[in-house]
């Protein structure tokens, strides 16, 4: 008997997503675990593996928002016969080339053919979401990337590159206004940050001599050349355990409740061509320095490439919030709802400081904590704040 595919609930508050592409065509065989098609929801675009073996017997809905829970798919055994409604979208590999079609085109579209697998086009995730967002048809780009894949870059030049007239965009005039319809990553962003705003909230400032975090970052890059360590994986663990000191800190603002929790889950938030992300580094009070940039590459360079997975982005307890390497001295930080506070923090900069009846020069580093004044007090804030300078203006007392 086939089995069903239905649209999972890939988060707590997920009720549709939207399918961008399957990557498997009816009447290809599928093993469990396999991808099977991509599905971008409010956080990230992911593949979706399959939950059964056998043969996609039938597409239901070939692309756009579907409901959690809706069947989109069947998978059985070959030559068996399942009955469903029309499709709500008709693939659209279903759209078949005009027959009178020139000779010259043809050839100017073989020539720009990309490399497929299975009558599937190679291409990256991150690839295949420009595509989708600036109406880019991927059969018409020339992939540049391993085995021929089509990577970001390439959608991105296939704007000056003239394109079959099937599939060419109209010019924009010069002058006219570009509408970009919002994604639903952006709109899950103006969702967050618009009620973001309406916490009341306070933020607490100090200046810390970054001296000693330097030389110890320089110093674990030399221990540990496999890893690249960065003063971002320094404040995680500082953060880390600093939230395990301070209890009180490292917590959920709830309707009737604080939720606290026993590890620290830091969250990082990733600049990505998709919008802003915070993915997680989960216990990173546990973590040493080498372990947590392992950690924060990993999923910066997957944020980046648009290939972070929902459990990437789900329970962190803090957020990190740093614009230092674009040269920001200073910055609030907006708060990350229901997370209770969060760091941000600019460049390390050299600043005259008068100090025992002397001027000194020291690499300042700015740090402004934000808190949710429902959840966390002033007394409490300023503590907290107080014990991530002293570590890190001696890191050996925080690893």
């Amino acid at each position: 008997m086939a089995t069903e595919v239905r649209l999972p609930r890939l988060g707590q508050g997920m009720e549709s997503g939207t399918i961008v592409k399957w990557l498997k065509a009816e009447g290809e065989t599928v093993e469990k675990g396999e991808p099977l098609y991509e599905l971008d929801t409010d956080k990230v675009t992911q593949e979706v593996e399959a939950e059964a073996s056998g043969v996609l017997l039938k597409i239901a809905v070939a692309e756009g928002e579907v409901a959690v829970g809706r069947t989109i798919g069947f998978i059985g055994a070959e030559g068996e016969v399942v009955e469903v409604a029309a499709p709500a979208v008709e693939p659209v590999a279903a759209e078949a080339a005009p027959a009178s079609a020139p000779a010259p085109v043809e050839a100017a579209a073989a020539a720009l053919a990309p490399s497929t697998t299975n009558g599937r086009i190679k291409a990256s995730p991150l690839a295949r979401r420009i595509a989708r967002e600036r109406g880019v048809d991927l059969a018409s780009v020339r992939g540049t990337g391993p085995d021929g894949r089509i990577v970001a870059e390439d959608v991105e030049r296939s704007g000056v590159t003239a394109a079959p007239a099937s599939v060419a965009a109209a010019p924009v005039p010069a002058g006219e206004v570009e509408r970009r319809p919002l994604s639903n990553v952006r709109r899950t962003i103006a969702r967050r940050l618009t009620e973001a705003w309406t916490v009341p909230a306070f933020q607490l400032t100090v200046d810390v001599d970054m001296t000693r975090a330097d030389e110890l970052v320089h110093k674990q890059r030399e221990l540990n050349p496999g890893v690249r360590i960065t003063v971002t994986d320094l404040l995680t663990k500082v953060c880390a355990t600093a939230l395990m000191r301070h209890r009180d800190m490292n917590v959920r603002f709830g309707e009737d409740e604080l939720l606290v929790y026993p590890t620290a889950d830091v969250g990082i938030a990733v600049a990505a061509p998709q919008g802003l992300v915070v993915p997680v580094v989960r216990g990173a009070e546990r973590l040493t320095l080498a372990e947590i940039a392992g950690v924060r590459g990993d999923l910066v360079s997957r944020a980046r490439e648009a290939r972070l997975r929902t459990e990437d982005l789900d329970g962190g307890t803090f957020t990190i919030s740093n614009l230092g390497m674009f040269g920001v001295d200073q910055f609030v930080a907006v708060l990350n709802p229901p997370q209770a506070s969060i760091l941000a923090v600019g460049r390390t900069r050299e600043q005259v400081v008068p100090q025992d009846g002397e001027l000194l020069v020291l690499p300042l580093m700015t740090a402004t904590l934000t808190c949710d004044h429902r959840a966390v007090d002033g007394a409490t804030g300023a503590e907290f704040l107080g014990t991530i300078k002293a570590f890190l203006e001696d890191p050996g007392l925080a690893l």
